[in-house]
């Protein structure tokens, strides 16, 4: 039978039988792709779903159970994905080139080997010998069960599976494999969506359910390259967040079908690759020897998923010899900062027109949640009076325009948290617990407004 010629748009997918200089669908000029279709081999879903039966399974029939994961030995990566590896589910992993992922993936594989599964890793962007090296400087003994293979045609590696029948396939990257049967180039809408869709299949066989686990690559507005279609195609979006010069590590789900969203894993990249940080609130607060307290620390608690960490902010306030002082903060908005600042001044009758303000976090965590509002405008004080606030006490609150003390989600289970770790204080909104709980060790001081707690902390003013 002749081969067919289409013209595929590489914005959104749209296909015509003529070339056109404009996309009728997405408006975008110049997109349209040849592409040569062969129709004996081209997928044609519409038709297949019409004559294949298809019988369907009652939803309480359908097998649920903890035996349908893989559950690894990295903790940090099970809580992201809701408890481990679903058998036949596809994964995607994306983040900035030198974060880690080629590191992370391996160390998976070599965990997954170890417990007597298969796993075929194939790449397109390095050899066997660069992967064989990476190996062999960050584990420590390599399973017998893992296959590796270098080559960017997705024809060959679906020869390699039917002759490993691996149970978990990495394919690093997605955007560097091409099907032979779609004459585009490697890294195109079309070659990208192609290959995804026969990982998909592959994954979700019945006969022969597989885990798959992609690398997509990064663009420079931090967003996975590629059509939105990839990330509506497969079960689970990861990121891996964090800067090649940096040590930490965030891996955390923007889509899971298996598991809840926004849980984060922490890691912090070393010599032997990414090590799991099991107690994240000692990373993110500074061991000092005995009692020694230094000015512009303080302490808070934020929650990520269904952690709660406690991390430490410090300030740095100095005078300022130029007409406009600068506002610095490495683990928040600019615009955040400012708006505290302002606060503080107003509110706080502390005058900072003429200060530099630095702000960051113990181990570079970055700060997204309110919560942490008076603990950033606490350390801003302390720095400014010079005196340190004792590292048994927590702030935790929300500060209003008005220096007015709000209310933050499981504010109860952030308390018990710091009950449980022993600190001495905490301060809160007043009237911010909304049940009575029982407390061990930990005092409750329930205050009103940014000024009382001021007052409370550094005396009178």
């Amino acid at each position: 039978m002749k081969k067919k010629v289409i013209y595929k748009c590489s914005q959104c997918g749209n296909e015509s039988l003529r070339w056109m200089g404009r996309c009728s669908e997405c408006n975008s000029w110049n997109s349209f792709e040849e592409m040569i279709i062969d129709p004996k081999t081209r997928r044609d879903i519409g038709q297949s779903a019409r004559t294949k039966v298809i019988s369907p399974v009652k939803l309480l029939d359908v097998n649920t159970d903890d035996a349908h994961r893989i559950v690894t030995g990295i903790d940090e990566f099970n809580r992201v994905l809701g408890g481990g590896i679903v058998k036949d589910s596809v994964i995607i992993l994306t983040a900035r080139p030198g974060a880690g992922k080629s590191t992370l993936l391996l160390e998976i594989s070599n965990d997954i080997a170890q417990k007597g599964y298969k796993v075929l890793y194939a790449s397109g962007e390095e050899s066997e010998t660069q992967i064989s090296n990476r190996a062999d400087r960050i584990l420590d003994n390599i399973p017998k069960n893992i296959w590796v293979l270098s080559d960017n045609s997705m024809d060959n590696v679906l020869e390699v599976i039917d002759k490993v029948d691996p149970d978990l396939i990495v394919v690093d990257s997605i955007q560097t494999f091409t099907l032979e049967k779609f004459d585009s180039r490697a890294g195109s809408p079309v070659q990208s969506i192609e290959c995804a869709n026969v990982l998909v299949d592959i994954a979700k066989n019945k006969n022969r359910p597989r885990a798959v686990i992609m690398v997509g690559h990064m663009t420079k507005a931090n967003e996975m390259a590629g059509l939105r279609t990839l990330e509506h195609l497969v079960d689970t979006v990861i990121y891996l967040e964090g800067e090649s010069d940096e040590e930490l590590r965030t891996l955390m789900a923007t889509k899971n079908r298996f598991g809840r969203t926004g849980e984060i894993g922490l890691f912090s990249m070393e010599e032997k690759g990414m090590v799991p940080i099991d107690n994240p609130s000692e990373f993110f607060v500074t061991k000092r020897d005995g009692g020694d307290i230094v000015p512009g620390s303080a302490l808070s608690v934020i929650k990520e998923g269904s952690r709660l960490i406690v991390v430490e902010i410090e300030s740095l306030v100095s005078h300022s010899f130029t007409p406009y002082p600068g506002r610095i903060g490495e683990c928040l908005r600019k615009d955040q900062l400012s708006t505290l600042i302002s606060i503080l001044e107003q509110r706080g009758n502390i005058g900072l027109y003429d200060k530099n303000v630095v702000i960051k976090t113990t181990g570079g965590l970055r700060l997204s949640e309110q919560s942490v509002n008076l603990a950033i405008i606490m350390s801003i004080v302390s720095s400014v009076y010079n005196r340190g606030i004792p590292s048994d006490i927590v702030f935790i609150a929300e500060v209003g325009l008005t220096g007015e003390l709000k209310r933050v989600p499981s504010l109860e289970g952030r308390v018990r948290e710091l009950d449980r770790m022993g600190f001495k204080k905490v301060y809160i909104p007043k009237d911010g617990l909304k049940q009575n709980i029982h407390l061990e060790r930990i005092e409750v001081i329930q205050l009103r407004t940014l000024q009382e707690v001021i007052n409370s902390v550094f005396g009178q003013s």
